[in-house]
């Protein structure tokens, strides 16, 4: 008697001890990393449906994310002179050389002026016959058409876009003046426009994340067909919904990661064959512009994208399809 007794509180022992190892972090884990072990490795033996599909949600993926990097670009270049408005003068032809240096004069002791250059019309037709490779047409002309421009650059104060137009409808005035251009104008609408191309690139980017869910619903959906047999034996052994959702889940996991870096090296792609012509035209107009690929930050977030969207796909599909495979 007193043996099975020992015998009994050792078994007891041995489970609770077995318990304790099975509900431990570590062996949570394991199971964790062997299930999606075992579903990557299944994915890799369907190499060309896996990849395909995993192309298809990358270039989903891509889309979006390249448009905003390019609009990202544009703001970038249009931020470089946010906030540096400029003037230009154009004065009347019948502003003789000396009237137009008085006036440039006068115009620099105005508290609101930090700086100006007088730009005559034979300064305005050398340069442009520099930089536009018409010399031999210019140099055919009779007479130089272009007007004696100045140049106005305003203090801080004045340099935002209300203080600005300001300044400019006072320079507008002026008996010597043909044309007053604010040239910060075409800085406010570009970044007006790129408002407004964000928000289309949200629903964009909304619709093909949809559109990436159904993918990946529809793959777990197949898989789920496929493997029917194998959950029944499964559920006939004891197995939770929970246990045997887990691989899918593993797997919609490993389609988004896969379609992230395919979206990833597909814009990178992208942006590397733009990126020659972009600096050949920033170059053409004295600029050291480049174009900026995807940052950290970006990459990260490519990333959780797809993790997120594989994971919530694929928990759609398994539970609303997992329910209807029941042992009979």
């Amino acid at each position: 008697m007193k043996r099975a007794r020992k015998n009994q509180r050792h078994s007891q022992h041995h489970w609770r001890a077995n318990l304790r190892r099975l509900l431990s972090p570590q062996a949570w884990l394991q199971r964790h990393i062997s299930v999606a072990r075992d579903s990557l490795t299944r994915m890799l033996h369907n190499r060309l449906s896996s990849m395909m599909t995993a192309a298809v949600i990358g270039i989903a993926l891509a889309m979006p994310s390249g448009l905003y990097l390019l609009l990202d670009n544009a703001d970038r270049l249009s931020g470089s002179w946010d906030g540096q408005a400029s003037l230009s003068i154009f004065l009347k032809e019948s502003v003789k050389p000396a009237t137009a240096s008085r006036l440039a004069e006068t115009v620099q002791g105005w508290p609101e002026v930090d700086s100006v250059e007088l730009i005559t019309p034979q300064q305005a037709l050398d340069e442009f016959s520099q930089h536009s490779g018409f010399a031999d047409v210019l140099e055919a002309l009779e007479r130089n058409p272009l007007p004696t421009v100045l140049i106005i650059l305003p203090v801080t104060a004045h340099a935002r876009p209300t203080a600005a137009e300001a300044l400019r409808d006072r320079f507008s005035k002026l008996p010597e003046t043909e044309f007053a251009q604010l040239d910060l104008q075409w800085v406010q609408r570009l970044s007006a426009m790129i408002d407004i191309a964000r928000r289309a690139v949200l629903v964009i980017g909304s619709l093909l994340g949809l559109a990436v869910l159904l993918v990946i619903g529809n793959t777990i959906r197949l898989e789920i067909h496929n493997r029917r047999d194998e959950i029944v034996v499964t559920k006939l052994i004891g197995a939770t919904n929970g246990f045997v959702r887990r691989p899918f889940l593993y797997s919609g996991l490993w389609y988004g990661v896969l379609g992230a870096i395919f979206a990833w090296l597909l814009v990178e792609a992208g942006f590397l064959l733009l990126s020659t012509p972009v600096a050949k035209l920033a170059g053409l107009y004295q600029s050291g512009f480049s174009l900026q690929t995807l940052p950290f930050q970006l990459l990260y977030l490519l990333l959780g994208t797809g993790i997120l969207l594989g994971l919530l796909g694929s928990w759609l599909a398994v539970g609303r399809h997992l329910s209807d495979i029941e042992p009979r």
